[in-house]
């Protein structure tokens, strides 16, 4: 990972003046990915509506038993891919790493799906946000790099301060379902921006759902109208 923020904006700076190369076979290409390796990704087709859960193959628009059974905080819950290589190794790049060309790359992606959806874009966009102690560690907050990229191509507003974390949190990595949803337990607060609005909630990768759950739980006990999440990943 660059030793410090100047690297990240050297390496940044040095990325844009080269030839423009597909990230995937870093032949010449016109977009982040050329044509064959974006088709090749692991794209996240059947799901399940309220979780993304993966579902086989069916009508749009399901929901898995579980949901069906007790319904999430979120209205939606949509994931560009599944997290499996190469889009597990850009997270991975993006989130531990520094690479935030990943977020160029994964961001362009999502956007280009997003904008052929059939309904309303939500008003506003909601990174996950980071604790500030690590947020000062790492330095910048992998879903708000994503959201930039988003917002940029969606026009879609931009609000990482909407939300705040107000509880440090341990790494949710190795942690199972149920200790995951403890260990997010009234971490989140959010503003009174969003009440009677539309939004979406963004994360990198949605493992058991725990962490934006508590999320869509704190927007709507803040007024939201509709919360949606969005994700680069779905991990099952």
């Amino acid at each position: 990972m660059p030793s410090s923020i100047v690297d990240k904006f050297r390496d940044g700076v040095l990325e844009a003046l080269a030839p423009l190369r597909c990230h995937g076979c870093r032949l010449p290409a016109a977009a982040p990915l050329c044509e064959p390796c974006a088709a090749a990704l692991p794209w996240h087709e059947h799901a399940c509506r309220a979780c993304a859960l993966p579902l086989g193959p069916g009508p749009a628009g399901r929901a898995c038993a579980a949901c069906l059974t007790e319904a999430p905080e979120q209205d939606r819950t949509w994931a560009a891919f599944l997290y499996r290589a190469p889009v597990a190794q850009h997270i991975v790049e993006l989130k531990f790493r520094g690479r935030l060309a990943s977020a160029h790359v994964l961001g362009t992606l999502l956007a280009e799906r997003l904008a052929r959806r059939p309904e309303p874009l939500p008003e506003l966009l909601i990174p996950v946000p980071l604790h500030p102690a690590r947020l000062r560690r790492r330095g910048y907050n992998q879903a708000v790099e994503l959201g930039r990229e988003l917002c940029r191509r969606l026009a879609i507003e931009l609000r990482p301060a909407a939300a705040r974390r107000v509880r440090a949190t341990g790494e949710q990595t190795r942690l199972d379902a149920a200790a995951r949803r403890h260990n997010v337990r009234g971490a989140f607060a959010v503003d009174a921006v969003v009440r009677g609005r539309h939004v979406a909630l963004l994360d990198d990768v949605v493992t058991t759902g725990a962490t934006v759950a508590e999320l869509a739980a704190a927007a709507r006990a803040a007024g939201a109208r509709r919360v949606e999440v969005w994700a680069a990943a779905r991990a099952v």
